[in-house]
């Protein structure tokens, strides 16, 4: 059964740290998908310049799996500016910090370490 406890607000300037953390944490990731889809626009045009018969070519599986792991990649680093977003949202909010599943604070350390965290370390645990 889960209890209600109160959490320990974070600091003004725990809060102004996390705040900083996030916002590089998200220009970061932006960079990334910027990046990883120039990347991804370079194969799928190279490819395009070339008849690539995926079945018979030896190169063509290659671009495939090319093409897929860094879509792949994209995927995972826009699901991260999503957690990001929402991480600010609650930090606005002041629900930052606060486990989801308990209602106990997230240690600092893990919000450093992690800043999308949304449990802290026991409910990670289980």
């Amino acid at each position: 059964m889960m209890t209600e406890r109160s959490p320990r607000a974070l600091s003004a300037a725990e809060k102004a740290a996390l705040r900083d953390l996030l916002t590089a944490e998200r220009a970061s990731t932006v960079t990334r998908i910027a990046t990883l889809t120039r990347a991804w626009d370079d194969i799928v045009g190279s490819s395009a310049l070339v008849a690539v018969d995926d079945e018979h070519d030896p190169e063509g599986a290659t671009i495939a799996f090319e093409r897929a792991h860094i879509q792949a990649l994209i995927d995972q680093a826009k699901g991260h500016l999503d957690n990001l977003e929402e991480a600010v949202e609650r930090l606005r909010h002041d629900r930052y910090g606060v486990c989801e599943r308990c209602g106990n604070p997230i240690p600092v350390e893990r919000l450093r370490a992690r800043p999308v965290a949304t449990t802290c370390v026991g409910c990670a645990k289980r």
